[in-house]
């Protein structure tokens, strides 16, 4: 099969060692803002971490109430992803963008400083609505700047300099924690701003411009009715649900088991860690298998990793619990979200990456809520209940590997 074509200079490729040039090599320096940009933007998320804390030390909020408050924070970032996503495919992913990352400072600072749970909830349903906005105009930046062929390498750079960021920003944010909650939210605030103003100078609009006449119809309904994108979107519905257990339920799973807060943060931290040095070797050969083969490999690992939380009750069988299934992550994270650029119509792009958003906000939403029900009758019930729907899920996405493949053997090869 013909090579894509890069779409940087050659002869700075070429002076790149062979590891390098295969990870990063050939991609557009808009592209490298956009990843910049990212790194600064997570660098600065300390305010979501640290939400729960801060609402019930700082704030003087019950438990209940501060579940409350997040349970709006992640609403809104349900409407914030088809806002961005029809905004993304109207007026511009760059300009949607910016205004995304302008509408988070303020949203962020707004709750800070807000008093009082009327005023609090207000502004965290407010920053809710803005929060993800961004997250539909930057998938399709990137479905718009890079070649089908290189879409995986691209959007897995970003999932790495993601959890790169984030966790540096954990470490950061406990040291900011100390000197004051207000910190954090003013810290968030301008690693945003930084964000917007670096795409706003640096990147160019990236939607085709189509006289009005030639402009294409097409709405959320067009989405809606493309049935291999709905069973895509259920897929990692499912997979989200799952993996947000490890991060809504596990504690309490582990404390039940005897085991302090401490050993969670230490077993968790195992999942940044992993990712981080693990992602960047494996992706280059992982992003030249079937996709759809890939993700399903990857839900099947997901699947025995949370199966083991079932007779876990020591640190080192969590901890080894939690290596596995992000092993399965960095698999899935490979080529998921390319696969929803292949599959949308340009003219799409933003709605498309925004019902992908939809189903990782959904999953985050019921992740808690199902699964402490599950977890009140016992932990193995929760375990086992959620790798049978990561095993399902891996056969649905079996299921939809042919029609994914067809659509994908139409695309153009290059940009």
């Amino acid at each position: 099969m013909t090579a894509t074509p890069r779409v940087t200079s050659p002869n700075v490729a070429g002076r790149m060692p062979p590891f390098l040039r295969e990870r990063i090599g050939g991609l557009p320096r808009a592209f490298w803002v956009l990843f910049a940009g990212t790194l600064i933007n997570r660098l600065g998320t300390m305010v979501e971490p640290f939400l729960g804390l801060y609402l019930t030390s700082v704030r003087g909020l019950s438990l209940a109430q501060a579940g409350l408050v997040l349970a709006l924070l992640g609403l809104g970032g349900v409407v914030a992803q088809i806002v961005g996503g029809v905004l993304a495919d109207r007026i511009g992913r760059r300009t949607t963008l910016t205004l995304a990352m302008v509408a988070n400072a303020a949203g962020m600072l707004a709750l800070g400083y807000a008093q009082g749970l009327p005023a609090i909830m207000a502004s965290a349903l407010l920053l809710g609505l803005v929060l993800d906005m961004f997250r539909p105009a930057s998938a399709a930046m990137v479905a718009d700047l890079i070649p089908p062929a290189e879409r995986p390498r691209a959007f897995g750079l970003l999932f790495w300099a993601i959890n790169l960021g984030f966790a540096l920003a954990m470490v950061l944010g406990g040291t900011l924690a100390r000197a004051g909650y207000l910190w954090l939210f003013w810290a968030d605030a301008v690693t945003c701003l930084v964000f917007g103003v670096l795409v706003w100078r640096a990147v160019p609009e990236t939607r085709a411009r189509r006289a009005k006449a030639e402009r294409e119809p097409g709405g959320f309904r067009d989405v809606l009715q493309d049935r291999v994108m709905v069973g895509y979107a259920v897929v990692f519905l499912a997979y989200t649900f799952v993996l947000m257990q490890s991060f809504s339920t596990l504690p309490l799973a582990m404390r039940a088991d005897g085991l302090s807060p401490q050993a969670y943060g230490l077993a968790v931290s195992v999942n940044g860690l992993l990712i981080i040095l693990a992602q960047p070797v494996v992706n280059a050969w992982l992003v030249r298998r079937d996709h759809s083969t890939v993700i399903a490999a990857g839900l099947l690992v997901v699947t025995a990793g949370t199966a083991l939380y079932a007779a876990a009750s020591a640190l080192w069988a969590y901890t080894a619990a939690v290596a596995v299934w992000t092993t399965g992550e960095v698999i899935i994270a490979a080529v998921g979200q390319s696969v929803v650029a292949d599959l949308a119509p340009e003219h799409l792009r933003g709605r498309y990456s925004a019902l992908w958003g939809v189903s990782w906000s959904g999953g985050f939403l019921l992740a808690p809520l199902v699964g402490m029900r599950l977890l009140a009758i016992g932990a193995p019930a929760l375990w086992l209940t959620c790798a049978g729907v990561c095993a399902a899920a891996a056969v649905g996405q079996l299921a939809l590997g042919p029609a994914i493949r067809a659509r994908q053997r139409a695309l153009p090869r290059s940009a």
